[in-house]
């Protein structure tokens, strides 16, 4: 069932399932910090000061949407070029009339030099106008704007190189009568570095920590699952207590190991997978020879998928939700260089009317499922019906429906009394109403496929 409506403290809740492709992902500028912070922890034991617990759910989705306003943003340039430019036509007029020493189409020509500067890229203080704003119109337009050294550094080496190769031979610049670039195409330092390079970026020597991820099955024949499993548990109980506040009777080995060591998945390591074969894993963060963290996952055909973190909250100036997060998408591309199907990172259930929960939002580009037509469509188009309902059809098509709806429930395979049957056949011998209509939601719910491969149990 892959959304849900159930009432929790007398709010619904509706949750939808979350998918984000880890091949087009690109950390934002929020995920950067993350990981030169566990960086700098790593290689000086720095420690950020102010650091407050920084858990993946009390992050903020404003760097994930950076993308969705850049084009704004240059609209909005766009309109302060256009006023600026008006606002200086009216002045330049007002002085023409005042002065009667320039005629009108020296001032349209003065207007047109404008906008080509401005269109330009030029820096704007090669504008001369010696006219004095009027009250209310802004800055002063006889004087250059307010620029930062970096901007004005580019500049002066951008003219340097012009000078020095006025035909364009500079192999930075382009071909003859394009604009030349700032830098020679050679140099790559201004390439912006993937996932994988700031997360595996090289250490000292005396680097103060060493931090190492193993990846340990869940099975309880496993040695090395043996053999973490106390120091694992102990983890456990510690973050349920101190981050959920969980009375620590609640947290006895039984809770831990039916929650998060109990899988349904069978072991699997077939010769088209991964090495580390497919079924349910604990991802362990080991820091100088002590687990910090636990990222329950399990590694299905097509996807990584993400069940549960825990770790030490004396750590949690390190952020160790949002950083294991990007290592599991960091992981599952290097699953998908061995196994091409494998190509996606589930989240779980995205809640966007809980603060807590709407994190997974961070990680683009991401897919909620539509809740009618069971299709994946990217978030972005999917935030502003949220904004109005908790709950929406994400596809805007209104004539799709699920193509695997449920058209033939007589189909749907039963079990009852240690037999096998379709639902046609139990149905004979059934006189309850209501036991027809809880079937049909049934398979309404897994689909026409799953309903004819899974098995309803009947007493």
């Amino acid at each position: 069932m892959d959304y849900v409506h159930f009432h929790l403290s007398c709010f619904q809740l509706w949750l939808a399932s979350i998918l984000c492709r880890p091949l087009q992902f690109q950390p934002s500028k929020s995920h950067k910090k993350v990981l030169k912070k566990m960086l700098k922890f790593l290689a000086k034991g720095e420690i950020p000061k102010g650091s407050c617990n920084d858990e993946p759910m009390d992050s903020t989705v404003d760097d994930a949407v950076t993308g969705d306003f850049a084009l704004i943003n240059k609209l909005d340039i766009q309109c302060d070029l256009k006023t600026l430019s008006d606002d200086l036509k009216e002045s330049l007029e007002s002085e023409g009339k005042n002065s009667k020493k320039e005629e009108p189409h020296e001032l349209l020509q003065s207007q047109d030099f404008v906008g080509e500067k401005l269109d330009s890229g030029e820096p704007s203080h090669s504008v001369k106008v010696h006219t004095v704003p009027k009250p209310g119109k802004g800055a002063d337009l006889s004087k250059p704007p307010c620029r930062k050294a970096k901007e004005i550094r580019k500049e002066r080496k951008r003219l340097k190189l012009m000078q020095q190769n006025p035909a364009g031979e500079h192999e930075g610049f382009q071909a003859q009568g394009q604009p030349p670039s700032l830098f020679p195409a050679k140099a790559k330092s201004n390439q912006p570095k993937s996932l994988e390079d700031l997360i595996f970026e090289s250490l000292p020597e005396d680097a103060s920590h060493k931090l190492e991820v193993r990846l340990v099955p869940v099975s309880s024949e496993d040695p090395e699952f043996k053999s973490s499993f106390s120091q694992s548990f102990s983890l456990y109980v510690k973050y349920q207590v101190a981050i959920h506040q969980d009375p620590p009777e609640e947290c006895g080995k039984t809770e831990f190991t039916r929650f998060l060591c109990t899988s349904p998945l069978e072991a699997e390591t077939p010769p088209n997978g991964p090495d580390c074969g497919y079924g349910s894993f604990h991802q362990q963060y080991w820091l100088d020879g002590k687990i910090i963290a636990v990222g329950v996952i399990d590694i299905l055909p097509n996807c990584v998928s993400s069940v549960y973190l825990y770790y030490d909250p004396d750590y949690s100036f390190l952020s160790l939700g949002v950083y294991s997060a990007l290592r599991e998408i960091a992981f599952t591309r290097q699953l998908h260089e061995k196994t091409s199907q494998l190509s996606y990172y589930y989240m779980g259930f995205y809640i966007h009317s809980c603060p807590k929960m709407r994190y997974k939002g961070q990680y683009r580009p991401s897919d909620l499922l539509c809740p009618e037509t069971y299709v994946w469509v990217p978030i972005e188009q999917c935030l502003p019906s949220l904004e109005n309902s908790k709950y929406c059809r994400f596809n805007q098509d209104p004539e799709a429906v699920d193509e695997d709806r449920s058209t033939e429930p007589d189909r749907v395979q039963v079990f009852h009394k240690r037999a096998i049957m379709p639902y046609g056949v139990y149905k004979k011998h059934q006189k309850d109403p209501s036991e027809e209509a809880a079937v049909l939601q049934y398979a309404s719910l897994v689909g026409q496929k799953c309903s004819e491969r899974m098995l309803l149990f009947r007493n």
